[in-house]
């Protein structure tokens, strides 16, 4: 980074440091203490563009040259811009994270994808697990810390930003487990679900193998001493944070972290469609031994999971569970109550063609009054909107809206 470089960044590093020292975000975070303890006071409120960032912050926005200072850049004004512009509960902790150098050797196996030419176009591919006997290429990866670059990140980020910014090196804070979106881009979607019927020994057989090497994957964090604790800001699950005062357990060592101090999490978005008894038997059952060490476990993502809440529910110290845009709010309401986080996601098509205010409002508005009537400990989570048709003021004008209904009901 050349020294003008250093400059925009320092600056917009006291701006963000500037946010993180408001009394509103000790406030935040007490509240978010609170809500994943089940003892909230309110709805929380979360945005994540996501895909829409392109378009809130265009490249043209940046003011930085090189690739390494223009993605830090972009992280600090996302940072600014959320607090600037979203009435939401987001956090800015006035940290700046150095992630460890961590790789690992892979699965034995690369799906085959066939990229569009159009820019966020589809994508195709071939299967590369054609019959059982292809079983036996999938390996456990190996996990390697490369500590010598990581120290070399470091002490760049802490020359860069130590003044100013909290500067944290932080290991596997992200434990989320994904069997069978790895294993359908290594088979397809379609022959999984027909593998169901036809060839239900050989997907038991895959997701065994896809078990197993998570968990010694998990063991390769420990022995190597990679995990990191994320009772914090850390993103966890598929929306929502780690604060919490029920992490770590009792016995811990802030040097070696176990599974038993942190959140993690799993979900079966393909399996959406598919039976309560089928998502039980072909993932479940796999993930919940995978969740079991962990201290507080999420589940689900984009999936509708209203009619396999009582599966879910057997999930070892499971706390957050996610509720999709498809998804029944009244039913999952009356069957959640207040025993378990309700991380709702609003549907972020409305964002898209007509912005109609009144229909948001209606819509958000129902949803926390059925949340409300049921004792739920709500979360609205606004993510997956890879596009506000270059309308960025749809954000502000929807976490308003979202911010008088919770006022009201508190």
């Amino acid at each position: 980074m050349n020294d003008s470089e250093k400059k925009i960044l320092r600056d917009l590093a006291k701006r963000v440091a500037e946010i993180a020292a408001l009394p509103v975000m000790a406030e935040r975070k007490k509240l978010w203490k609170l809500h994943n303890s089940l003892r909230g006071t309110r709805p929380m409120i979360l945005v994540f563009p996501e895909g829409s960032w392109a378009e809130l912050l265009p490249q043209d926005a940046l003011k930085c040259e090189g690739e390494e200072a223009r993605g830090i850049e972009r992280y600090l004004r996302h940072q600014i811009y959320t607090y600037e512009h979203f009435d939401s509960d987001n956090m800015i902790d006035g940290e700046f994270q150095v992630n460890k150098v961590i790789r690992n050797s892979g699965w034995g196996l690369e799906a085959k994808w066939h990229f569009s030419n159009e820019p966020g176009g589809a994508r195709g591919f071939d299967p590369v697990i054609l019959s059982p006997e292809d079983l036996g290429k999938i390996k456990c990866p190996v996990v390697e810390h490369n500590e010598v670059e990581t120290k070399k990140n470091l002490a760049q980020m802490q020359d860069l930003f130590g003044d100013i910014l909290a500067v944290r090196l932080r290991g596997i804070t992200h434990l989320s487990f994904h069997l069978m979106s790895l294993y359908t881009s290594w088979r397809g979607l379609d022959r999984v679900m027909l593998d169901m019927y036809e060839e239900p020994q050989m997907l038991h057989d895959a997701m065994s193998l896809l078990e197993e090497g998570n968990r010694e994957m998990v063991r390769q964090f420990v022995d190597q001493n990679l995990l990191d604790i994320n009772n914090d800001s850390t993103y966890h699950s598929s929306g929502g944070y780690g604060w919490t005062d029920e992490l770590p357990a009792v016995g811990f060592d802030p040097d070696h972290v176990r599974p038993c101090d942190m959140w993690s999490s799993a979900e079966a978005q393909e399996l959406a469609q598919v039976s309560p008894e089928m998502h039980a038997e072909f993932s479940l059952a796999y993930e919940n031994r995978l969740l079991a060490p962990f201290g507080l476990n999420g589940y689900g993502c984009c999936e509708d999971l209203t009619r396999k809440l009582e599966y879910v529910f057997r999930i070892p110290k499971i706390r957050r569970i996610s509720i999709s845009p498809w998804a029944n709010v009244d039913v999952c309401a009356e069957k959640l109550k207040g025993k378990y986080i309700f991380s709702w996601k609003p549907h972020p098509a409305h964002l898209v063609g007509n912005f109609d205010s009144g229909k948001i409002r209606q819509y958000i508005q129902h949803a926390v009054d059925v949340a409300k009537v049921n004792g739920c400990v709500l979360e609205m989570i606004l993510k997956d909107t890879h596009t506000c048709e270059r309308h960025p003021e749809r954000f502000d004008q929807w976490t308003k809206i979202a911010r008088e209904i919770v006022s009201s009901v508190v």
